[in-house]
């Protein structure tokens, strides 16, 4: 009777069936030896990689006082580092977002010569020493370099300026973009493109009602890693930052000069801001890029 009724008792439980197969499915589709064991692996790694050492992080930025703790994080060298971090890194992901969307619909939807190549070179930031990259944008934007000596005369200067930060951060995550829209817009169906074209659609509602839902969450995912690694790069913006006080100081470099001259708290300190001000802003990019997937469909 229990069996007619899609449950069975296993001793004095009654466990229903579903459950019971949906666990042996589990078990019967995995490749990985045991539940138990890789849980156990992915906790022990996930705190040997991530918990401990930011654990550390915490535990020497608690060594200082209260007072300290504000005096360092507020004091105004370091609110201008925040501006040009936070503000470089948000408007390059921004640009990265754009253009790295039309990047990746020019890559997928037109066959051209050369189209491999050029996808290749995507992923040449990824491949790329980052010291080599600020040296050789340096080189290029410098006032005599290729680029450099076009703008000049037009009075725009890059190299050794905030906006020589605001290039390499775009260069450094223009991948991210590119490589997250990409797969979704080879994933799209053309057919529903058709469709709509002949319910009577122009291009436009094609685009915003049919193509770009399924795009928003992709972009959104490509902003936000784009902005992370803009937020944390140190290599690439040093050579071309000028690194001015006040002007042009990156978080980064100004953690590695409090290491230099041995305050350890007063870095750790900063560097805790820096972790707490990207832990809620990827917060808050997921809650957006959950409401667009809801948006999506």
């Amino acid at each position: 009777m229990a069996c007619l009724t899609g449950s069975i008792q296993p001793g004095n439980r009654t466990v229903p069936r579903r459950n019971i197969m949906t666990k042996r499915a589990t078990h019967r589709n995995s490749i990985l030896p045991g539940f138990r064991p890789a849980l156990g692996y992915t906790i022990f790694y996930l705190c040997l990689i991530v918990l401990i050492p930011l654990s550390s992080l915490l535990c020497k930025t608690a060594t200082l006082s209260w007072p300290d703790f504000v005096g360092t994080i507020t004091s105004p060298r370091a609110m201008a580092s925040y501006r040009v971090t936070f503000g470089s890194a948000l408007l390059a992901a921004t640009v990265n977002a754009v253009c790295g969307t039309l990047v990746a619909w020019v890559l997928t939807r037109y066959r051209f010569p050369g189209r491999r190549l050029a996808d290749a070179l995507i992923d040449l930031p990824f491949a790329l020493p980052t010291a080599v990259a600020g040296i050789t944008l340096a080189t290029i934007f410098a006032a005599n370099g290729w680029i450099g000596r076009l703008l000049a005369p037009m009075g725009i200067e890059v190299a050794f300026t905030p906006l020589g930060i605001l290039v390499a951060m775009i260069f450094i995550g223009l991948p991210f973009v590119v490589r997250t829209v990409q797969p979704v817009l080879e994933g799209l169906e053309q057919e529903i493109e058709e469709a709509a074209a002949c319910l009577g659609a122009n291009r436009w509602q094609i685009f915003s009602r049919v193509i770009f839902p399924g795009m928003l969450p992709a972009i959104i995912t490509g902003f936000a890693l784009a902005f992370a690694r803009a937020v944390g790069e140190y290599g690439s913006v040093i050579f071309i930052a000028g690194n001015m006080p006040m002007v042009s100081e990156v978080t980064p470099l100004l953690i590695v000069t409090k290491l230099e001259q041995y305050d350890y708290a007063g870095a750790t300190a900063l560097a805790t801001v820096m972790l707490t001000a990207s832990f809620a802003l990827l917060l808050i990019i997921n809650h957006i890029q959950r409401w667009s997937r809801r948006y999506a469909t």
